[in-house]
């Protein structure tokens, strides 16, 4: 398989997953991912499905690059409108399930999600093809302020976190599970499913040059390359 072949289909199999995650988690009820948790408490109040409110967040983070000079790649774009049109078909297949489910199977499909977001960053990251909104948002933050990643990325979790439980989003024992193990997690990943660029003969420096975002590892972990 091609760089390119490679690279495509790992960013295409990655978001798929990543939405899948998604609504593992949101289904299981244990408690959402940051973004997630704001999202939620969004759609609840505005009758708009998930997966409508996850791709309109995504188009307003994006804006939010604009004066923070970040420049969108494909998988950037990828990451919105794949994930955001994927979530609510998922989230209405797992509608389909005997309700409510035991507790022991919310617990095993709320780790599965966890482990699989982990599996999907480390696709589309490793695929080089561009960070996902919020993760530009924060890399942007960083640049700008000269800030650590672990502050920036902790202060902007901790507020959309806060601002979707007022407005009735999970937070829960998942939440916070996914704060410590999905960091440890995509190291794994991306250790073993980052694409190697290839190298111009003359300098034997990679042909292009696509900056992994980063994330913080939980548990007060130094930061880093993952995404979001």
């Amino acid at each position: 398989m091609t760089a390119p072949v490679r690279r495509g289909t790992q960013l295409l199999g990655g978001l798929v997953l990543y939405a899948a995650s998604m609504a593992l988690l949101v289904h299981a009820g244990l408690g959402n991912m940051p973004w997630d948790v704001l999202t939620q408490g969004i759609s609840r109040h505005t009758g708009l499905s998930f997966g409508t409110i996850t791709l309109l967040t995504s188009v307003v983070v994006l804006a939010c690059w604009i004066p923070l000079r970040q420049r969108p790649g494909v998988g950037t774009v990828a990451n919105v409108l794949v994930i955001g049109l994927l979530v609510d078909p998922f989230l209405a297949g797992l509608d389909r399930l005997p309700d409510p489910l035991p507790l022991a199977v919310r617990i095993v499909m709320a780790a599965t999600g966890i482990v699989l977001n982990a599996l999907a960053t480390g696709l589309y990251v490793g695929a080089r093809l561009g960070p996902g909104p919020r993760d530009g948002l924060m890399t942007g933050l960083v640049a700008r302020t000269g800030r650590s990643v672990r502050l920036v990325r902790t202060s902007i979790e901790v507020l959309v976190v806060a601002a979707g439980w007022v407005l009735g989003g999970t937070v829960g024992l998942a939440t916070v599970a996914y704060a410590v193990g999905v960091g440890p997690l995509v190291h794994v990943f991306l250790s073993r499913l980052t694409v190697p660029l290839p190298l111009a003969p003359a300098s034997m420096a990679p042909v292009e040059h696509v900056a992994l975002p980063a994330v913080a590892t939980g548990a007060g972990a130094d930061p880093e390359p993952a995404a979001c």
